[in-house]
């Protein structure tokens, strides 16, 4: 039985047609991964599931009375509320039955009457069924899996990075135990334990889901069937990832086959009407012209947009590239034990460890953007460092990509910018789009092509594959490898990172907090 019907959908912005009579449905205990590019499309159809955009035409038909749960990123959280006290707000109605229930036991003690004694019973009967009272066991199951035992339960939501936020919101929302679950790109910012975790809860859940990834291994081991946005279309696989990949392949030789065979048929036909138009055989020719103005034309099968990149290399003098001596890095107290390493000229560190352990606070640190608390980091005097920092923040998120690299270049000329966003795969629509507007994939893009501006001779790449398609990844792994200078990466991708950096750091056994 179907929790979700979807049919006729039509979307589009602009002069880019997202899909076009789209349709496919969600069945009940399915869990559906949703694969795609940048920019295809996956997020926008979250959005048109849950109400908050409109489609240009179709219909989109819930179940009655299906309890959605939706990882919404940017949802409101009141200033100075706490992890836990944001965690609470997911029983909100039953802590509202209990205040009652409460309120009427203390007025029955007061007057005696018997209906309020009655009116609490009932409601004391919906607590119990709805587990109130292991409310604050399942929250700490939750925070435990999840990671937020390290961010801490009296930690102001307000004060925390993009990644720890997106944490608690999902916390929130497993809590809640709707009947469908839609996540877009839940693994971002988790580590390879807490995704054990959340493969595991999802593997148990016997609701519906809809998953947005681009970790195509966790949608392996998470998902029964697949739906791929692409080229317009959103087609539907039934099995896991990998069956849907072959069928996907399948497909496309299929289409590739009838569409060379249909050229064929179109060739013979034009040389046909050519040689005969004007002579005894005109009316055959003209025969075939209605015919072939008549013939729904195959499309080839079309390959992804595949984004390049080539990071400007600037020459540096120097063999010693980097020294960090003692350094402690934190706010207020440190978060490591004092860090020493050093790095010769070409060499390439990744550091690893749990999300919250302090790789980006040792790298602001490193970089002089935040204050150590005692040591130092000095790098080479000829040392040109570009940063790539994780948090999809802008100095003015309703300027396009052109405008905020023209800002940044006043000089370049704005075929050459285009051709730079072009190249890291963000087309032509999207470069005159406000950055708000840009998925979390096509935001990673632009600031990707930003650093391709400026020459260095010291990358600093912090988790720069979060959101990014499986084409762009490729290419930018292809690209870190061929950059002749420094590079500090920090990535909880295996298959990022795999075989071919010189160095590895294990921030986690610097900790100085106790992992749960």
């Amino acid at each position: 039985m179907a929790v979700l019907d979807v049919s006729g959908l039509t979307m589009s912005f602009a002069d880019k047609k997202l899909y076009e009579n789209a349709s496919f449905q969600l069945e009940k205990g399915e869990h559906m991964g949703v694969v795609g590019q940048n920019g295809a499309g996956k997020s926008t159809l979250i959005k048109i599931l849950i109400g908050t955009e409109l489609p240009v035409a179709g219909q989109i038909k819930w179940q009655k009375n299906t309890k959605i749960g939706y990882l919404d990123q940017y949802v409101d959280i009141p200033h100075g509320m706490t992890l836990i006290e944001f965690l609470h707000t997911a029983f909100s109605q039953l802590y509202k039955i209990n205040d009652e229930m409460n309120q009427l036991y203390s007025d029955y003690a007061t007057s005696l009457d018997d209906q309020l004694l009655t009116k609490a019973g009932r409601l004391q009967e919906k607590l119990d069924a709805n587990n109130f009272y292991e409310v604050e066991t399942e929250i700490e199951r939750v925070m435990s899996g999840l990671g937020l035992n390290e961010i801490g339960k009296d930690h102001v939501v307000s004060e925390m990075s993009g990644g720890q936020r997106s944490k608690i919101i999902l916390a929130k929302m497993l809590l809640e135990k709707p009947d469908v679950i839609l996540l877009d790109e839940p693994t971002n910012y988790l580590d390879t334990a807490h995704i054990e975790w959340l493969i595991d809860y999802l593997n148990d859940f016997t609701g519906a889901a809809m998953i947005i990834s681009h970790d195509y291994d966790f949608l392996e081991r998470v998902t029964n069937s697949i739906v791929d946005v692409a080229f317009g279309k959103i087609t539907k696989y039934r099995g896991s990832f990998q069956q849907a990949m072959r069928q996907k392949e399948e497909r496309k030789e299929t289409q590739q086959r009838e569409y060379e065979k249909q050229q064929e048929t179109i060739e013979k036909a034009e040389r046909f009407i050519r040689k005969n138009k004007a002579g005894s055989k005109s009316t055959m020719a003209k025969s075939r012209e209605k015919m072939l103005a008549r013939m729904d034309r195959i499309d080839p099968p079309s390959d992804n947009l595949k984004a390049t990149f080539k990071f400007p290399y600037e020459n540096t003098g120097s063999a010693n590239a980097l020294r960090v001596t003692e350094l402690a890095v934190g706010y207020g107290r440190p978060l490591l034990k004092p860090v020493t390493f050093s790095m010769t000229m070409g060499e390439k560190l990744l550091l690893t460890g749990f999300n919250g352990v302090g790789k980006s606070t040792l790298i602001k640190s490193i970089l002089g953007k935040i204050p150590s608390l005692a040591g130092k980091a000095t790098f080479s005097p000829s040392a040109i460092v570009n940063y790539f920092d994780q948090d999809l923040e802008w100095d003015d998120p309703t300027l396009t990509p052109l405008q905020t690299i023209q800002n940044l270049f006043p000089t370049m000329l704005p075929k050459t910018i285009r051709q730079r966003l072009a190249g890291a795969g963000i087309n032509a629509a999207n470069t005159q789009k406000s950055l708000h507007l840009l998925s979390g994939g096509e935001q990673t893009k632009v600031k990707l092509a930003i650093l391709e501006l400026t020459p260095s001779n010291f990358l600093v790449m912090d988790e720069p594959t979060n959101h990014l398609d499986d084409e762009t990844k490729e290419g930018l792994k292809r690209a870190l490898q061929q950059f002749p200078g420094n590079l500090i990466l920090v990535s909880h991708e295996a298959s990022f990172t795999d075989g071919w950096l010189d160095k590895v750091l294990n921030v986690e056994k610097l900790s100085l907090k106790e992992r749960k």
